[in-house]
């Protein structure tokens, strides 16, 4: 099909949607008029691929909702890197995905995001979202082994990003279904471009430097030929919990308080044969005393003089009557808040014309990436009789004895003689070792991906045939405070570390002697790589007859073969885990010897103009996956144009996504219950250990069973969408978008240990019982199970205009949730409606967001100021307040964050563009909440939902050479 005129009747839509499309910010920075609908410029056009579809066309105003980012508004925003985008888009979801969001530990199994940055479109998550670049996959990173990485991405040649926002499933395959983001490189270069910039907070910590250089040669109209490459180095800066304030755990007066007993000066804690045994009896109020500090006794030096960070544990707001005489620290402020990440990226094309129809271009891209996440230093949970795998009881020696009775005379002296006090016996511990430092792990990920491809057309029809071959490497070390288990419990045993000093008083030389030679810095935790070969070929064009209306009937078919390849390994000494190395996260149970998958796929689409204002897309893919056979996805759009300047348009589609490698592969995992908080729920309502509540008296530890499921089924899911396009002339478009994704036989992780316990009958079979009847573990492991049901609507409006002698713009793009409910198994029915409430475990479902920006420009000069609104939420409940206590200040609404960000472009020097920019205006820190993760930031703000560097200022300076 040739690039022809476009009916009269479409201009101004046309032109209205390409502003929509495009960046109001790119067009506007170059302080270009627009083309007129008689110029033409605008009558001839090229044919070109959107994302979503593979038939190649000359309109823009498909069936599909499709947002076009271009270069310039990425520049203009002050953005550097695939991540920051992602966060910027208002349908991207509130979710786990970044640096900031998941810095803290994690469990075995989940490796954390160790490095990585995943993208989260519709609230499906980030391994239900496809990321192409240049139209094709790219690998997912070799340790989550399911969510491609974003530090890949090479952005310093990206020339606009894509955003599908509609299922895509019968066109891509699997991992389409929360929407698909394509990032596209430049094409055709010819020059030299060099750039550098910085952001530069101004509290300082988490700086972020970047640079490039792109370079391209040869113009394929003249020569024939074309190569260009790029090369961009970027360096994020360490930001740390202490270097913001609003990171601030003790807020007992709000309802926030650190839930770790862990202290720097120890908490005793009971155990079987120990000083306190199952607790001691407050003479006072005649409640038993679990968690005991002898700093928060009577006449005690108080928990703030215990140490860097320390303060009263809320028994309160934790409901944890047993431990009002316990303290607690604030690790949250230990925690880093933005990790430090160091990342190369290098891209390279080649292409080549052979004739006037046809193109080869080859194509490499590759990266490193570095990032080290760093958090507080261990927590010393000790043991009587102590296994290999676990540390020692505070014993009385002959270097302990001082610290021994002093301890037990403060005891004595306010609890008095008690069965349970009992001299000589060994002190169980809580203790946080700061002098062994903060625990850190360094990752390192390698990836890239090599292309090979020919495109062009055969007579009226188009083709693009390619191979490829792309791999993510990425391997963890401990890079400090880890260290060898055995050393460490000698050192523990026999009192050369003593987890009793206070503030002015240091650990011997001793001490720090045992630790340096027990230091496992240095080793290997584990490593993996996914790899993802692929050839495809797809062919569009016309099918030679109309319907009844002036255009052609076309079509587009294609083939997708690829093979799917993942291992996951490390040291053998891991089997030993604890034994080994103290803490560590190590992962034995689940290294998995080389797995793969072939896939095979046809797919083909028909978009059908059955008259001048209606237009239908049928789309079907067949998938067919070793060890789960076929399966058929259709796919069903239409366009109905009624008048010039309105458009209606809506969607079915049906989607899937296959279990990846490791929740089919992973190992089984047995590892004991850390917590102290835990009873039996078919006795003790919800499970909540209290000593002093029958049948909530006895405390148990049970084994917790997680890994993989070889029995697991893809997820399927249905989405819809409905909306309209306003557009009467060029200078004003709206659009509005309803959509629904309704997801089944959902893969889950088990299940959120509150939820079962608080809703025991449910899952009562996941509590494995000995003969006796008493629990011995709880099952975890992943299960087919369940699903979601996620509604809402997307609005975009754009307005432009001309005002002093320079042209304005207003761009509004919002998203408003309207439901978000899940059920746990396919027999119950959906939940209550979790907007605007705090959700742990999924996506933060928050009800409105938007971004406005305003801009104008004028000769060299460009301004743009941008609003970025993301709404408020109930917030999280700890299990005090949920019983009734209610804190002084307390609120239980998160407030809505709002921040501005302004930016200026001067292309007043030949070749120079040069754009300053300051994010953060007001410098808004983020809104408090009581949220208080272990596997998370810290406490007091929510990294899903903001930034913590505050007020910044960027610089970006591109130059050309001719």
């Amino acid at each position: 099909m040739s690039a022809t005129a476009r009916p009269p009747r479409m201009h101004h839509l046309s032109a209205a949607l390409l502003l929509a499309l495009g960046s109001p910010l790119a067009a506007f920075a170059q302080a270009q008029p627009a083309a007129s609908p008689a110029s033409p410029e605008a009558r001839t056009l090229d044919k070109i691929e959107v994302t979503g579809s593979r038939i190649k066309r000359t309109d823009v105003e498909a069936a599909m909702p499709v947002t076009i980012i271009q270069k310039a508004e990425i520049e203009a925003q002050g953005i550097t890197s695939a991540e920051q985008l992602l966060q910027q888009l208002n349908i991207a979801s509130s979710g786990p995905d970044s640096l900031a969001a998941n810095s803290g530990v994690a469990p075995p199994g989940t490796r954390g995001n160790n490095g990585v940055s995943g993208a989260n479109l519709r609230g499906q998550g980030a391994d239900a979202t496809l990321v192409l670049l240049n139209g094709r996959r790219v690998a997912a990173h070799g340790l989550a082994g399911q969510v491609v990485d974003l530090n890949s991405i090479p952005f310093a040649a990206i020339e606009r990003v894509e955003v599908l926002r509609d299922g895509a499933s019968a066109v891509y395959g699997t991992d389409a279904i929360g929407g698909v983001i394509n990032f596209i490189t430049r094409n055709n270069y010819q020059g030299i471009t060099l750039t550098a910039g910085a952001d530069v907070t101004e509290e300082g910590g988490g700086n972020i430097f970047h640079g490039s250089l792109l370079g391209g040669w040869g113009d394929l109209d003249n020569d024939r030929w074309n190569v260009w490459a790029a090369v961009n180095v970027k360096q994020n800066k360490i930001l740390r919990g202490n270097q913001r304030d609003f990171v601030n755990s003790f807020q007992a007066d709000r309802g926030l308080s650190p839930d770790t007993r862990g202290t720097p000066f120890a908490n005793i804690v009971t155990g079987t044969g120990s000083m306190i045994g199952g607790g001691l009896k407050d003479p006072v109020t005649g409640l038993t005393k679990t968690t005991i500090n002898t700093l928060r006794l009577p006449g005690g030096a108080g928990c703030v003089n215990g140490g860097d960070m320390m303060g009263d544990y809320g028994d309160k707001i934790w409901a944890s009557p047993g431990a009002s005489f316990g303290c607690a620290w604030d690790y949250g402020r230990a925690r880093t808040i933005q990790q430090p990440v160091d990342t190369v990226q290098g891209i390279g094309r080649a292409t080549f014309k052979v004739g006037d129809n046809h193109e080869f271009f080859a194509e490499f891209m590759g990266s490193k990436v570095t990032s080290k996440r760093q958090f507080e230093a261990q927590q010393i949970t000790t043991s009587i009789n102590a296994s290999a795998t676990q540390l020692d009881a505070y014993e009385l020696n002959a270097n302990t004895k001082a610290t021994y009775d002093a301890i037990y005379n403060q005891l004595h002296d306010y609890f008095g003689n008690q069965a349970n006090l009992v001299y000589g016996s060994p002190i169980a511990y809580r203790w946080r070792c700061e002098v062994c430092g903060p625990r850190q792990i360094e990752t390192t990920t390698k990836a890239y991906r090599a292309l090979l491809g020919m495109t062009g057309s055969l007579g009226s029809w188009d083709y693009n045939i390619g191979l490829s071959r792309a791999q993510s490497k990425a391997e963890s070390v401990t890079a400090g405070g880890y260290y060898y288990t055995p050393q460490l419990k000698a050192a523990l045993k026999n009192g050369v570390l003593n987890p009793f000093l206070m503030p002015g008083q240091s650990q011997s030389q001793a001490a720090y002697d045992a630790l340096a030679a027990a230091d496992a810095s240095g080793l290997q935790i584990y490593e993996g790589t996914s790899t993802t070969t692929t050839f495809d070929a797809s062919f569009s064009g016309s099918l030679g007859f109309r319907l009844w209306s002036g255009n052609d009937v076309q079509a587009a078919a294609g083939v997708d073969v690829r093979r799917e390849e993942y291992e996951f390994g490390g040291p053998a000494e891991w089997v030993a885990g604890n034994a080994y190395v103290f803490g560590v996260p190590g992962d034995a149970s689940n290294y998995m010897s080389p797995k793969q998958r072939n896939v095979k796929a046809v797919f083909a689409e028909v978009n059908l103009p059955v008259v001048d204002s209606l237009e239908v897309n049928l789309a079907v893919r067949h998938d067919r996956y070793d060890g789960f056979g076929g399966t058929t996805n259709p796919k069903y759009s239409f366009k109905w144009q009624p008048m010039d300047w309105l458009v209606f348009r809506g969607s079915y589609s049906t989607g899937f996504k296959v279990p990846d490698f490791a929740k089919l592969f992973r190992g089984i995992t047995e590892s004991q219950y850390t917590g102290l908080d835990l009873a039996d729920p078919a006795t003790c309502p919800k499970g909540q250990y209290n000593p002093d509540v029958p049948n909530c008296s006895e405390q148990i530890r049970p084994d917790i069973i997680t890994g993989g499921n070889p029995n697991l089924k893809p997820e399927e899911a249905e989405q819809r969408s409905i909306g309209f396009v306003i557009a009467p002339n060029g200078n004003f478009n709206v659009s509005v978008d309803w959509w629904e994704i309704e997801r089944t036989n959902t893969i889950r992780s088990g299940f959120n240990l509150s939820t079962m316990t608080a809703n025991y009958p449910l899952y009562a079979s996941n509590f494995i019982r000995d003969s006796a009847g008493k629990i011995i573990a709880i099952d975890q492991r992943y299960i087919n199970t369940g699903g979601t049901l996620t509604r809402g609507i997307e609005l975009d409006s754009n307005v432009r205009g001309d005002l002093a002698g320079g042209t304005w713009n207003v761009h509004l793009n919002g998203n408003y949730l309207d439901t978000f409910r899940t059920k746990t198994f396919d027999s119950l029915p959906y939940s209550d409606n979790l907007v605007g409430e705090y959700e742990r475990y999924y996506n933060l479902p928050i009800r409105w967001k938007h971004t406005v920006s305003a801009g104008w420009a004028r000769g060299d000069w460009a301004h743009t100021l941008t609003q970025v609104y993301r709404g408020g939420y109930k917030d999280w409940k700890p299990g005090g307040i949920v019983n009734g206590y209610n804190p002084p200040a307390w609120d239980g609404n998160v407030d809505a964050y709002i921040t501005y960000n302004y930016s200026l472009t001067w292309t007043g020097m030949e070749n120079l563009k040069a754009t300053f920019g300051i994010r953060n205006l007001l410098n808004t820190d983020p809104p408090f909440t009581v949220r208080y993760l272990d596997d998370g930031d810290g406490a007091g703000w929510e990294a899903r939902v903001a930034d913590p560097r505050g007020r910044s200022f960027n610089l970006l300076l591109e130059y050309r050479f001719q």
